[in-house]
């Protein structure tokens, strides 16, 4: 089936004006296609699922090679041919990750707010830069030396955290509600002054820039597999991207004319143009004997693919 016109030049001038890095769109179609689908495939089925993207055998090499060594990824030795499969180590961390991407973001709050206390002998045991680094992602700031807040933690998250950097048992974890003083600063009044969400909405406002034009081309149509893959694939790289940078707090604390929602919409209303054919392009890649079917996480993505 040939790609339409209009959706080939949609895909070669996102290609072209938005490149994505190589390494970074590996660990995307790692993420968001094979992980739910047992998380191996060989090296030669995963760079002809690269070559759809422009993107050649060398780097494809190269970028597996680093993020095997990075951690990510392990790779296995079959003779003359290679598998790469999700390390065991960073399979909690990818679940996560794209857990935030396919679940929409919940505007209710019990007004607490989540505080982690690091105390001064930390770092002895812990790495404090990691820490701080995962923290914000995880939407928390810094709101006064060693104090992290959040007004809608995810404390599973949290908990892994802690504990991946050495800060289990180290760190007092606490919720803490606003007492409402008339000559005390509030709480949310913080929000402005440590979270950056104009940046982040302008990045969604980019992304449905970017993507808008694409859900009235793929309406009605039955996308060539090659071309679903790469939408989605292309599609998850950049709401992901944006959604990293996003804190996730509830409705109430976000800025008028806030567009993460929208963002979100539009994300699911074209994954579930592309998934099928999407996924017939995948069974094909993955070996029968790797392949797993996804099960319920996979078709309750966006809530629920069919």
């Amino acid at each position: 089936m040939q790609t339409s016109t209009a959706i080939q030049t949609w895909i070669d001038q996102q290609l072209t004006n938005n490149p994505p890095r190589a390494k970074s769109l590996v660990m995307t179609v790692f993420g968001d296609a094979i992980a739910p689908h047992g998380g191996t495939i060989w090296l030669g089925s995963l760079i002809s699922l690269m070559s759809h993207f422009g993107i050649n055998d060398r780097l494809v090499r190269t970028s597996v090679f680093r993020l095997a060594e990075e951690g990510w990824l392990e790779a296995r030795r079959d003779g003359r041919r290679s598998t790469y499969q999700l390390a065991t180590a960073s399979y909690a961390r990818f679940q996560h990750a794209y857990k935030r991407v396919y679940v929409p973001q919940t505007g209710k709050w019990d007004h607490y707010w989540t505080l982690v206390i690091m105390s001064g002998d930390d770092t002895s045991t812990g790495n404090k830069a990691s820490l701080k680094k995962e923290l914000l992602w995880e939407g928390f700031r810094m709101i006064n030396a060693g104090v992290f807040a959040h007004p809608q933690a995810d404390t599973a998250a949290l908990q892994n955290v802690l504990g991946r950097n050495g800060f289990a048992g180290l760190c007092t974890v606490c919720r803490t509600s606003d007492l409402n003083l008339p000559n005390a600063r509030p709480l949310p009044s913080l929000i402005a002054s440590h979270w950056q969400l104009d940046e982040v909405n302008i990045a969604y406002k980019n992304f449905i820039e970017a993507f808008s034009p694409l859900k009235k081309l793929v309406q009605g149509q039955n996308l060539p597999e090659h071309a679903a893959f790469v939408i989605r694939s292309l599609l998850i790289h950049s709401f992901r991207r944006t959604q990293l940078h996003d804190p996730n707090l509830p409705s109430s604390l976000r800025p008028e004319g806030w567009l993460g929602d929208e963002a979100y919409r539009l994300c699911r209303d074209l994954y579930r143009a592309c998934f099928r054919p999407a996924e017939n392009l995948l069974s094909q890649a993955l070996d029968p004997e790797h392949r797993q079917d996804g099960g319920l996480s996979l078709q309750e993505r966006f809530g629920g693919l069919f």
